[in-house]
């Protein structure tokens, strides 16, 4: 994939996009914050979709906040925001909501996620919204969902991250539960909700009616755990914490090399695990009645561990990693993010692309999620400024100078 084209915003605020993008003509309008909803609208405006980003007047989105700075300017927005056109409105003024009523009549999409019950206290439930476009999709991203006994509390993705099961089955053994450092749940939940979204735009091709998506965050993170779930209700099973180990194969590890970096090690296929120990020099262990299946090798790892370990300690990573390919067998560096920075397969699929930026020069940050062959994605833009293209969006939705003053009057702006 080569590096996507990119538009520099001028003042008069971004466009829509190519058209040759796969979205190009879907409007979005992203009035969620932090993650998981605005990771969604993301995706969608990377393939081409307009996305007009609606923030609080007063209150920018938190995420523009949220990790380092460079010269005041968020970095993380820089992602999240990006491809989307930015306006303020306060939703919770009269003014406020006309205007998103009048913005939402010529969208597809609406992606929220405030607690249940919020846009409804405002009129701007799905009722409202429907009314002025029946064939809109609202696509709703709370943490525990819209009904049920936590519905309305107040749900983070570390809160999911723990109430999934993933923290209980993350760490040592002997260790407390591990929770990621990074917005796994949300992350999850933005990828699944840009799914849904485009689940509900097909059944509106057929239907010609758009409809309610309701996406819990405490949701596909559970999906993407497996089969827990069925273990436990058909075996009583319940997955234990492991570390780096595996209860399905073994040798499964990060392991130390003599230079003092790490390599990680998976055998998931018997031939692999066969390959490993006889480039370990322990080709006797293969012959052994428990190497047979990835779960009885797994019951031995102190064993497989220590062959494999001792073997990589005694070379350096360069070293491990030649021998490893040459063997057909499966290994990985363990990268810090200046390593990937770096990675030549990284590298050769353009994972990380350079965008321009007005405000901070070139920007290197992760490119679309998947190549398309003849309808590519692309990054236009970087995250723009707060409130950046609030008269262009509405003036051209229809307001008038005057208009425009009124809302600023109020406060909706």
């Amino acid at each position: 994939m080569t590096a996507p084209a990119t538009a520099s915003p001028s003042g008069s605020g971004p466009g829509s996009g190519s058209a040759r993008a796969p979205l190009s003509g879907l409007r979005v309008l992203d009035i969620a914050t932090l993650f998981a909803g605005p990771l969604a609208a993301t995706m969608l405006g990377d393939f081409g979709a307009e996305v007009v980003k609606v923030e609080h007047p007063r209150r920018p989105d938190p995420s523009r906040g949220h990790g380092p700075d460079k010269d005041g300017v968020g970095l993380w927005w820089k992602l999240l925001g990006r491809n989307k056109r930015t306006i303020t409105l306060d939703l919770s003024r009269p003014g406020g909501r006309a205007t998103l009523l009048r913005l939402a009549a010529t969208a597809d999409v609406v992606v929220e996620n405030f607690r249940p019950g919020t846009l409804e206290k405002w009129d701007l439930g799905w009722p409202e919204l429907s009314a002025v476009n029946p064939r809109l999709v609202l696509a709703r991203v709370t943490g525990f969902g819209q009904f049920g006994p936590s519905a309305h509390r107040p749900g983070f993705g570390t809160l999911a991250e723990a109430m999934s099961g993933f923290a209980a089955i993350t760490g040592e053994p002997d260790a407390p539960p591990t929770l990621p450092p990074f917005g796994l749940a949300d992350s999850i939940a933005g990828l699944a909700t840009a799914y849904a979204v485009m689940t509900a735009l097909a059944a509106r091709e057929r239907t010609g009616e758009g409809q309610v998506v309701d996406m819990a965050i405490i949701e596909p993170i559970l999906t993407v755990l497996g089969p827990q779930p069925l273990w436990y209700d058909q075996l009583g099973h319940v997955q234990p914490r492991t570390g780096n180990r595996s209860q399905n194969n073994a040798p499964r590890n990060t392991y130390r090399t003599a230079d003092g970096t790490w390599v990680a090690v998976s055998t998931s296929a018997q031939s692999v695990a066969e390959r490993v120990m006889r480039l370990v020099g322990r080709p006797e262990l293969i012959d052994e009645p428990w190497f047979a299946t990835g779960a009885d090798r797994a019951r031995h790892s102190d064993v497989l561990d220590g062959a494999v370990g001792a073997w990589i300690s005694e070379r350096t990573r360069t070293e491990v990693l030649l021998a490893f390919e040459k063997a057909d067998a499966a290994i990985a560096p363990v990268q810090d993010v200046r390593d990937v920075m770096t990675d030549p397969q990284y590298a050769a699929l353009d994972t990380l692309t350079t965008v321009e930026d007005p405000e901070l020069g070139p920007l290197r940050m992760q490119n679309v999620l998947f190549r398309l062959s003849a309808t590519p994605g692309a990054i236009r833009w970087a995250g723009r400024p707060h409130g950046a293209d609030t008269d262009t969006v509405l003036t051209e939705l229809g307001l008038t100078a005057g208009e425009l003053a009124a809302l600023r009057e109020e406060g909706a702006l």
